[in-house]
């Protein structure tokens, strides 16, 4: 089954060239694979119907992420009404699946430590800091666009991200301090 059955070009209207920063974002918001799954098919049910009624140009990856984060609201509440139930799952989380892009081996070989220090410190963040690294960091969303998913000015956007970016670098000034990393050209 293809979603770009009519060929080339609707692959924009679908959306679905956006299907894997709409599942980071939703593992940020659930910290969990299955919920992040979910809340993505729903979004897609949700904004699949409207697809026809969007500008020509208009901000498709904005608009969804829109829908996700409210989609999350609305569950929340749900959620926070009815039973409630722990699932305890320490891997889960959006920064376990960030790849770092690398030339070599070598370059894979030291960055690695360093990502999976990125990663549990990005864990550690707050889930409004979180979430506004995730959408500007990985997603590169303008800040107007997080604005627009967050529902929040431009400035809030701004500030939020200030604080986000200074957490994460006092979580890791002393972890990536620490780090012993072998040199390029054999020394130790």
């Amino acid at each position: 089954m293809s979603w770009n059955d009519d060929g080339a070009g609707q692959a924009d209207a679908s959306g679905v060239e956006y299907l894997d920063g709409l599942y980071s974002y939703a593992l940020v918001l659930t910290r969990n694979h299955a919920e992040a799954e979910d809340l993505v098919q729903e979004t897609y049910v949700r904004a699949i119907p409207a697809m026809g009624r969007l500008r020509v140009g208009g901000n498709t990856k904005g608009w969804l992420f829109t829908i996700l984060r409210n989609v999350w609201l609305n569950q929340l509440g749900k959620w926070r009404n009815g039973p409630q139930m722990i699932e305890m799952d320490v891997g889960d989380g959006v920064a376990d699946s960030i790849v770092e892009p690398s030339e070599d081996s070598h370059d894979l070989y030291v960055s690695k430590p360093e990502a999976e220090q990125v990663r549990a410190a990005i864990q550690k963040l707050p889930e409004e800091f979180r979430e506004i690294i995730l959408l500007r960091e990985y997603e590169d969303l303008s800040y107007q666009e997080i604005a627009s998913v967050l529902d929040c000015p431009v400035g809030t956007v701004m500030s939020r991200l200030g604080r986000a970016r200074a957490k994460l670098r006092g979580l890791l000034s002393t972890t990536l301090k620490g780090s012993d990393r072998p040199e390029r050209g054999g020394k130790t």
